[in-house]
């Protein structure tokens, strides 16, 4: 799926309504009621968060939250967005709604507020879970909606960043900050039943395209396919300005 982000016009599309898991690519509507949350004045990046036992339990990718550990909300959501933390993300949706139960039942709603048809969330993380699935077309909504928030912008961007005081380094998953010219923002998604997934935003001569790309096979793939996306955006497009 290739969207002009601006009035999100669909460029180019294959299979965009299919149904089918998305992996950590959940965490964009994790971090979208996380900053909505922020800008509502619900909780405060300074706050600091415990990890619960529940949160600190999670498998796959993590920062090995120790239980009632505590960290501060924007150290969390960054982990989430940079580490795609599963353990963080946890946290995240517990600090925001008391349970992780009740953050999907928001994260479901909001789906239905945006008009998501086909995305089903189960967990906050992506791990694997029955019943959890999005298409590429309800992707590109959901990550031209968290653009809208300078806050998603800026912890999307983040490289590498040194958590617990430079003990812990994060990177990005989002290889395309590195290696393509304008990238900007991103999630990345793997499990065996998903595959490679990418969401992801790129901007030139204030021209800004979003990529989905869902279910590519091989490391890397994911990458390679959005860049194809782009490039062809890039080449076939401009920005006009009446």
């Amino acid at each position: 799926m290739l969207v002009e982000a601006h009035n999100g016009r669909v460029l180019w599309a294959k299979e965009p309504y299919r149904r089918q898991p998305i992996a950590s690519m959940v965490k964009v509507m994790t971090l979208l009621l996380a900053v909505e949350a922020v800008e509502q004045g619900k909780v405060k990046l300074t706050d600091m968060v415990t990890a619960s036992e529940h949160a600190a339990s999670m498998g796959g990718s993590q920062i090995f939250l120790a239980p009632q550990e505590e960290m501060s909300f924007r150290d969390l959501l960054i982990a989430v967005a940079t580490a795609s933390a599963n353990d963080a993300s946890v946290a995240v949706a517990e600090q925001i709604a008391g349970s992780a139960e009740g953050f999907v039942a928001a994260m479901n709603e909001r789906a239905r507020e945006l008009g998501l048809k086909n995305t089903r969330y189960v967990n906050p993380t992506g791990l694997p879970a029955p019943g959890q699935y999005s298409s590429a077309y309800d992707q590109a909504i959901l990550l031209r909606e968290a653009m809208k928030y300078p806050l998603f912008r800026e912890l999307s961007r983040i490289k590498e960043y040194d958590l617990r005081d430079g003990k812990f380094k994060l990177w990005n998953t989002n290889k395309l900050l590195w290696f393509y010219d304008g990238t900007d923002a991103g999630k990345t998604g793997w499990t065996e039943e998903a595959h490679y997934c990418l969401a992801s935003s790129a901007v030139r001569d204030g021209l800004r395209l979003i990529a989905v790309v869902l279910g590519t096979p091989e490391p890397k793939s994911h990458f390679r396919e959005s860049i194809k996306l782009y490039n062809w955006g890039f080449a076939n497009f401009r920005a006009v300005s009446f």
